[in-house]
């Protein structure tokens, strides 16, 4: 880097810090200096001195900046904050004009839109507000003013409140369950009390009645209290339905059995999936549906994952995993026809269930992939384009949200070439994520070594060696776990190419005797890959080397692993699609889809996804348990 560079970088961090301690007078200094070198990141700074100013400056001011900036990542950031200063000023037509150009997902914004367009129009848009009412979660505070307004008009009713009830009690957001009744009539003293309780003992609440058996909010109750126990004893649950059944009507009896359902399969109790039947009067959501179907996965029964499949809106059914087990279940009904088309149409598809609708096909049925590699002409162009640059100097100066934002701005609408060359920039930077990331991104046409990256071979080679596990596996884990960025630290504190958490990488240092081993040793490569691949070997020995499961305990820990195994053996995908934790769930099969590709990309010996899966052993296989007690 020049000394200019240097300098100008320098200039970037005092006006970030002016910015930081709300300085707007240093930061004005630092704005004109960095105007002066034409830095690049020049218009950061003047955002920067923007967003302090956001109490000064004018109309025309704002058009100006947004106009002179449009197509920067932080344009949609600060419109928005002008439109909220707007809204509390309650200037909407001014609100109104700018809106438009609003892009961002922000529900304070939206609903300050509901707000404006009620307003320029009478209250007559309303109706269409009602969708953000009906979540169950909360809304910024300033939407509830909307919903006062859309309760005054009647568009909010009292079904509608007890709906929302509804939604919120099932998600356990009490105090959220509480501010809706409290916009009832219904919603006294007495009500809020009987929510408490109900929340403290749902148990006692149905043995001695104490909630209100007539009134809407009151069975509400009731099914919240048999929630409760559904969540942690389907028995207890069922048992305590019985005695109160005859409250209910037959929508709020389905409802029961739906939440049931739910709940019971995904501790994969093989009750679920008749329990899912007794729903039938009442709407599932697309988490039940999903449940329904892994509950019928669960039991193998093809006949009645069609059933589900085709009970799910289209935009669920459409989804890869479906796709997948749809064609499945045909298969077993010895549809091939169908099947195969749906197989050849995933075959296409470059993730978890498209390697393994190839492996259903026959080799002369599958789709090859078009591969394509970037010449140094077409990446020095890309590298040429102006947010490319600003995300190289913001990558310099450790900004990475910016960056990654400037990223997506350079790399947005490109064609699969396009997306490559992106790809293979970020490669040679080492910006091994933002690579991954794009080339992960093409359709049609695709670039493995750029999906698939083998940086820090040496390392991983040895130290899959050390710990005899397979290379590819480890690669697969990396890939998920940091993108192979070292510095990776997630929210709750796990660090470095392997993502190991600070109480992991302690108590595997003691196993390996590091007397010496301090917490800032994690982000440093060779220890990090060492503790990785130690703690990888760990949860393969539980699991008798079975790779999926080993895969389930690296994220989720080994018992959790152990308790979704079956009481009879399962085929690896199957039990994969069953893990309760979506994140869980979703890692695995990302990583043992990273695993199968990196076998290829190594030159190691190639074995089928579906093999690698393998088969998981029954509950009470002896082995596997007495080799979990030794090592619990």
């Amino acid at each position: 880097m020049s000394v200019y560079a240097d300098t100008g970088d320098d200039e970037v961090l005092l006006a970030r810090a002016a910015y930081d301690k709300k300085n707007s007078f240093a930061l004005a200094d630092s704005v004109n200096r960095l105007k002066d070198m034409q830095h690049v990141l020049a218009p950061y700074a003047e955002y920067w001195l923007m967003l302090l100013s956001l109490d000064d400056v004018s109309q025309a001011n704002v058009s100006e900046f947004l106009t002179r900036y449009d197509g920067y990542p932080f344009a949609d950031r600060f419109r928005g904050e002008w439109l909220k200063k707007l809204a509390k000023q309650q200037n909407w037509a001014a609100f109104l004009d700018i809106y438009p150009q609003y892009q961002l997902q922000d529900p304070a914004i939206t609903c300050y839109a509901a707000e404006a367009n009620a307003a320029v129009n009478d209250g007559k848009t309303l109706e269409s507000a009602k969708v953000l009412w009906f979540q169950a979660k909360e809304q910024p505070t300033n939407c509830n003013v909307l919903f006062d307004k859309m309760q005054a008009a009647h568009v909010i009713t009292e079904e509608d409140l007890v709906a929302r009830f509804r939604m919120a009690l099932a998600e356990n957001r009490v105090a959220l369950a509480k501010g809706i009744a409290k916009r009832s009539p219904a919603g006294d003293a007495a009500l809020q009390k009987q929510i408490d309780a109900v929340n403290a003992s749902p148990s006692k609440t149905i043995a001695k009645k104490t909630a209100n058996q007539k009134t809407a909010y009151g069975k509400e109750l009731y099914l919240y209290a048999l929630n409760q126990l559904a969540r942690t004893d389907s028995a207890q649950a069922l048992s305590a339905f019985k005695k109160i059944e005859g409250l209910f009507n037959a929508e709020q009896k389905s409802y029961f059995y739906g939440r049931l359902a739910l709940l019971a399969a995904q501790r994969h109790e093989p009750e679920a999936y008749q329990w899912f039947r007794l729903a039938e009067n009442t709407a599932l959501t697309r988490d039940q549906l999903d449940w329904y179907a892994r509950a019928a996965l669960r039991q193998t029964n093809w006949d009645g994952l069609l059933e589900v499949v085709a009970m799910m809106p289209t935009e669920q059914s459409d989804e890869a995993t479906w796709r997948y087990w749809k064609a499945r279940a045909l298969k077993v009904q010895n549809q091939m026809l169908e099947a195969n088309g749906l197989f050849a149409a995933l075959s296409t598809e470059r993730h978890f269930y498209g390697w393994l609708a190839q492996e259903e096909l026959e080799a002369s049925m599958r789709a090859q992939p078009i591969e394509y590699v970037p010449d140094d002409i077409a990446v020095n162009a890309f590298a040429k384009l102006a947010p490319v640059l600003r995300a190289e100097a913001l990558q310099r100066l450790a900004f990475r949200w910016e960056a990654k934002l400037e990223w997506t701005v350079a790399t947005d609408n490109l064609s699969d070439e396009q997306l490559i060359v992106a790809a293979e920039y970020a490669a040679r930077n080492k910006w091994y994520d933002l690579a991954v990331i794009t080339a992960d991104q093409t359709k049609e046409v695709h670039n493995f070594n750029l999906r698939y990256p083998t940086p820090y071979r040496d390392l991983m080679k040895d130290a899959a060696s050390e710990q005899n596990v397979d290379e590819a596996w480890v690669y697969g884990i990396i890939r998920q776990e940091s993108r192979f960025m070292h510095y990776a630290k997630s929210g709750v504190g796990a660090s470095g190419l392997m993502q190991i958490m600070p109480a992991t990488a302690k108590w595997v240092a003691n196993k390996v005797g590091w007397s010496d081993y301090n917490h800032g040793m994690l982000h440093d490569l060779d220890t990090n890959i060492s503790l990785g691949t130690y703690y990888m070997r760990y949860t393969a020995d539980q699991f008798n080397g079975q790779e999926t499961m080993a895969t389930a305990a690296y994220n989720a820990g080994p018992s959790r692993a152990k308790k979704w195994m079956g009481n009879i053996p399962l085929e690896g995908a199957i039990y994969a699609e069953t893990i309760p934790f979506s994140e869980t769930r979703n890692y695995v099969k990302k990583v043992m889809a990273n695993a199968h590709m990196y076998t290829q990309r190594l030159g190691l010996v190639s074995i089928p996804l579906k093999k690698r899966l393998g088969v998981i052993p029954a509950k009470n296989s002896s082995e596997l348990d007495s080799n979990l007690n030794s090592n619990e």
